[in-house]
């Protein structure tokens, strides 16, 4: 036996926490995320003036995707802000790369043939085209069914993840990548999010 006395161990008082330098509570980004994504839809649904859809459109140019990122990125796929925060991650990746998704698309769309209806995208899917159908997509988050934006969304993800395997040029995980976009869009259509804007 020691001769060592015990004492209780010591607690900090209430500034400890406070000199603690960290990021932002996680629990208030999601609540700040959430907020955001229902102001921006209910207030673009609200809105008569037809240039709201467009500044949509263009949120991530304008706020940058990485703003977009820190507040969106993190909210499961079956919230709003979720479900946004995968259209507009959808759109900078067509505008990023069109000439490759419309090859992709191309490739896709014959083995898929019900998603490539649901899409619409002209044929044949050039990368205007491809431009053209998921800004579209976007203005149906001002109007519209919000199910069918993300149906339309899954839709086209599900018809490049086809494209990717068919042209071998993907790897299994850049094939599974889009393949669980489609399904997490295609799910949020059929949740509670989308009933709630029809």
């Amino acid at each position: 036996m020691t001769g060592r006395i015990h004492h209780r161990p010591m607690t900090p008082g209430g500034g400890f926490f406070d000199e603690i330098v960290g990021g932002a509570d996680p629990a208030q980004v999601r609540e700040a995320g959430d907020l955001a994504a229902t102001v921006l839809v209910r207030g673009a649904r609200s809105s008569d003036d037809p240039q709201v859809a467009e500044r949509i459109v263009h949120l991530a140019e304008t706020e940058g995707l990485e703003t977009l990122a820190e507040v969106w990125s993190g909210a499961p796929a079956d919230t709003l802000a979720g479900s946004l925060w995968r259209l507009f991650l959808l759109r900078s990746w067509v505008y990023a790369a069109p000439e490759e998704v419309a090859a992709e698309y191309d490739a896709g769309q014959r083995r898929v043939d019900v998603a490539r209806v649901v899409a619409g995208v002209a044929d044949p899917p050039g990368p205007d085209e491809l431009r053209r159908m998921v800004d579209d997509v976007l203005r149906g988050i001002a109007g519209g069914d919000f199910a069918v934006t993300l149906f339309r969304a899954a839709a086209f993800a599900r018809i490049v993840a086809a494209g990717r395997a068919a042209l071998g040029s993907a790897t299994h995980e850049e094939i599974s990548r889009v393949l669980v976009l489609s399904e997490q869009l295609e799910a949020a259509g059929h949740g509670e999010i989308a009933n709630t804007l029809a």
